[in-house]
């Protein structure tokens, strides 16, 4: 069943959450670790993050430098299958734009189909990325662009114009949106404007990014709603772990941390406190969220799975 069939379907507030694949190296179970962990939660589709090649310069024998691609961990394509053949729940591989190139996205394409696998989240992903070391045209700039690539696929018309037969299950997907805006965005009037070309583009559903103060979400929607963007909005939430994230959150995601939990974190001597201060911040947050009707709860487990579990248990 696709994600939005889920939500529109199901009797009650949704949990879903996603997973980081294992470093290189690492083995599948990995995964499968923390998905058991949160399994008795009756998760409705996992997200899978996609990691693009970077490029790192490598000091040659003769002192030359040479830029070397590298890929720190699997794709989202291989995880998604593992996931969806191993348990059974629909699993939504991130597709991001910036790191691949439009014929990579293809391939991943053909393989999710061959796959089985009709879910995406469709993200322009990180400013860090590949755009430097690929020829203009070659990626996608913006995520409405990648929509329409999608939208083409599931026409049955390739990136070379042929025709071949289209997927029996055309891909669904999702989008990402802000209720801070975007940390590009020139304003959050722009940012509004954009996520309603996502939706008419085809976007099923958005799922924001992380943030601490639901009051900025109820915001958002509303801002949405007299838009005419009737979409199911999921909030992402993102329990603090570690003292550091103080500052690290805010900087890295744009997100501000309200007041009251900045100083019961500034108050923390130990990482384990931070844990339990985001465990206790992240219930409240999410039974406001529940209380006034959200479709669901999206969580973003990487190094929080333990603390996703906690707050599982106190909510659901």
């Amino acid at each position: 069943m696709k994600v939005i069939d889920l939500i529109n379907a199901s009797g009650r507030m949704i949990f879903s959450f996603e997973i980081l694949p294992p470093l290189k190296g690492n083995h599948i179970q990995k995964v499968y670790d923390v998905i058991d962990k949160l399994r008795e939660f009756d998760p409705k589709y996992i997200n899978i993050t996609s990691h693009h090649s970077e490029y790192v310069e490598k000091p040659q024998p003769d002192g030359s430098i040479r830029k070397v691609a590298v890929r720190r961990r699997p794709g989202s394509v291989a995880v998604a299958a593992a996931i969806q053949n191993r348990y059974g729940i629909t699993a939504v591989p991130h597709i991001i734009c910036t790191g691949f190139t439009r014929e990579e996205t293809e391939y991943a394409l053909i393989d999710l189909n061959f796959l089985g696998v009709y879910d995406l989240l469709l993200l322009r992903g990180d400013a860090k990325n590949r755009a430097a070391e690929i020829p203009p045209g070659h990626f996608h700039v913006h995520a409405t662009d990648l929509q329409q690539q999608v939208n083409r696929f599931n026409q049955g018309i390739a990136l070379d114009d042929t025709r071949f037969d289209p997927p029996e299950t055309p891909f669904s997907y999702g989008v990402a949106c802000y209720p801070e805006k975007h940390e590009e965005a020139p304003n959050m009037e722009s940012d509004l404007f954009y996520a309603g070309e996502k939706v008419k583009n085809g976007a099923g559903y958005l799922v924001t990014q992380m943030f601490f103060d639901n009051a900025k979400y109820y915001a958002f929607v509303e801002r949405l709603r007299a838009r005419g963007i009737t979409v199911p909005v999921i909030p992402g939430i993102k329990p603090v772990v570690f003292t550091n994230q103080l500052t690290v959150l805010p900087k890295v995601f744009r997100a501000d941390i309200p007041e009251a939990l900045a100083a019961e974190l500034r108050r923390c001597k130990s990482d384990d406190e931070a844990k339990a201060v985001g465990v206790e911040w992240s219930i409240l947050q999410c039974k406001d969220l529940m209380a006034n009707g959200v479709p669901g709860l999206h969580f973003y487990t990487f190094l929080a799975s333990d603390s996703v579990r906690q707050i599982a248990k106190a909510i659901y």
